[in-house]
């Protein structure tokens, strides 16, 4: 959930803000400037999971989780988790869909098994008992998974032409918007992905059906 929330008529201006900030940062700036591009693609609405867009979006989501093998189901996850262990609850927000392919990617093998991988209950989950009951990470590790799932999860959005940067202020990335250290954390957090082979050099995901072509 956001800490501050933000008009989207400031939004414009604070992301130039935070554009600047990331100019020791060259290829986290170029990366940003893909989020940050997809505010083309508001309208000023909020979320609505029946309009034409949202569906466009979960589609587009749930052929990404099928080219990398996760299984999905068309239900809704307040009715028992986000991740059961074997699919991904995908009648959801779009930005919600791409955060649990993200979790997924993240996520040891054998915490695939667990519900909402081990993390303990997501904000759309439904059985917060059990979900909570499955934790077998500390808090540390829960934060450092919640940020790279955020980031990357943004990224596939930002691939597909999805409202990332909506994302990227709603996940508290855009907070102390003007600060060195906000800039240090999105910039550190892109070169985790990139060092796991989540996202190339120029911070864009690694899509399974893009062929790699040896130089």
């Amino acid at each position: 959930m956001i800490l501050t929330p933000i008009d989207l008529g400031r939004l414009p201006r604070i992301l130039d803000t935070f554009a600047k900030g990331l100019a020791e940062f060259p290829s986290a700036r170029a990366a940003f400037g893909r989020i940050a591009g997809t505010y083309r693609f508001c309208s000023g609405s909020g979320a609505d999971l029946h309009s034409g867009r949202e569906q466009a979006g979960r589609e587009k989501a749930v052929r990404l989780a099928a080219r990398l093998g996760i299984p999905t189901r068309g239900e809704d996850p307040t009715a028992a988790f986000s991740w059961d262990g074997f699919a991904i609850r995908v009648r959801s927000e779009t930005s919600v869909v791409f955060h649990e392919i993200a979790h997924w990617q993240i996520a040891p093998p054998a915490r695939r098994l667990r519900y909402d991988f081990g993390l303990g209950a997501g904000p759309e989950t439904g059985r917060i008992v059990e979900a909570n009951a499955a934790i077998c990470v500390d808090g540390s590790t829960k934060e450092d998974e919640e940020n790279l799932a955020s980031l990357l999860g943004i990224l596939w959005e930002t691939a597909h032409d999805e409202l990332g940067v909506l994302a990227f202020a709603e996940q508290n990335w855009l907070e102390l918007h003007d600060r060195g250290h906000t800039h240090k954390h999105f910039a550190s957090y892109l070169e985790k992905l990139r060092l796991r082979g989540l996202i190339d050099s120029d911070g864009r995901p690694v899509d399974p059906l893009v062929e790699i072509v040896a130089p």
